[in-house]
């Protein structure tokens, strides 16, 4: 029976909401099914702190061998001041993570924050991903590290990450094949995708036919800051409560299983030059979509620009 072990650091906790969201099957199905034996997670287990305490010894001394540990939020690292914000028992929770992974199966960075440091980073408190400071290699535990299996961290990034991808990496860890990962050190199946691929806004885009407002049909990249051609995430692919994405929904994506998430500009405003975003589509030369984008406009089917004007 695989055992594992959530520990959590830097977090608001929407992983684990995530987790306790999942669906088809249920979280208490999957365990059955995986036969997985949750040594702790703080809202499924009613232990107190002496049982975790015993629990954390027995973990970091080898006493109780650990398969798969799940680690949520950023990491504040042991080794600059700022170590001391984030401690269990007046030890900085870096010094216990490093022992946990050296003595893990399987490491799983869960969240963007656990992968590349998400918003802590961006403050005082000189956090980092387990792996990745952003989109750079390193974070805490070096890029060299590999857990007892030989496996890097697997990233799973989002702001929550998906219950679905969770989901589908606790089936894979619990085989013995590392699942391909990007460079990003992230399952490709799920993140070889643009949440652009599958936006229900999707032909508004390429005949750029805009929205400046929130609640019209048009496409949100150009004025509304969406970052669904830049961001690869399975949004569009596995919607959320199977029922929706931001998108669907109105709302531009904020590209948050991209490293530099949380990004520096305003969230609601697409940076550009003259009307044209300074980021362009993934894979898009300027040069190319400066010449497509005018035709294609020119071009926009007049059924496009009817439905968008009666919103």
């Amino acid at each position: 029976m695989p055992t594992a072990f959530w520990f959590q650091c830097g977090a608001c906790g929407g992983d684990t909401m995530s987790l306790l969201g999942m669906e088809t099957p249920t979280l208490v199905d999957l365990f059955e099914e995986l036969k997985i034996n949750m040594l702790w997670h703080p809202s499924l287990n009613c232990g107190g702190h002496l049982s975790y305490d015993a629990l954390l010894q027995d973990l970091r001394q080898g006493r109780q061998p650990l398969d798969i540990l799940l680690v949520e939020g950023f990491v504040i690292n042991s080794s600059s001041p700022s170590g001391g914000f984030d401690t269990y028992k007046g030890e900085a929770k870096a010094s216990i993570l490093e022992e946990l992974a050296a003595r893990a199966g399987v490491v799983i960075a869960v969240g963007t924050c656990a992968s590349f440091g998400g918003i802590g980073k961006l403050g005082s408190v000189e956090a980092t991903g387990l792996q990745f400071f952003d989109k750079h290699p390193g974070g805490l535990l070096g890029e060299s590290f590999r857990s007892q299996r030989g496996w890097p961290v697997i990233n799973l990034p989002g702001c929550p990450v998906h219950p679905t991808v969770l989901k589908d990496m606790l089936f894979a860890v619990c085989g013995t094949n590392l699942p391909a990962l990007n460079a990003l050190q992230a399952p490709e199946d799920w993140f070889g995708v643009l949440v652009h691929q599958g936006c229900t806004r999707n032909e508004y885009h390429e005949f750029r036919v805009e929205d400046s407002d929130f609640g019209g049909p048009g496409c949100m990249f150009f004025h509304l800051g969406c970052r669904g051609p830049l961001t690869y995430s399975p949004c569009n692919k596995i919607l959320w409560n199977n029922r929706n994405s931001k998108t669907n929904a109105g709302v531009p994506c904020f590209g948050c299983t991209q490293p530099a998430f949380p990004q520096e500009h305003a969230f609601f405003h697409t940076p550009n030059i003259i009307d044209v975003p300074l980021e362009l589509p993934n894979g898009v030369d300027r040069a190319h979509y400066l010449a497509y984008k005018g035709m294609a406009a020119a071009a926009a089917p007049e059924r496009l620009i009817k439905r968008k004007s009666r919103v």
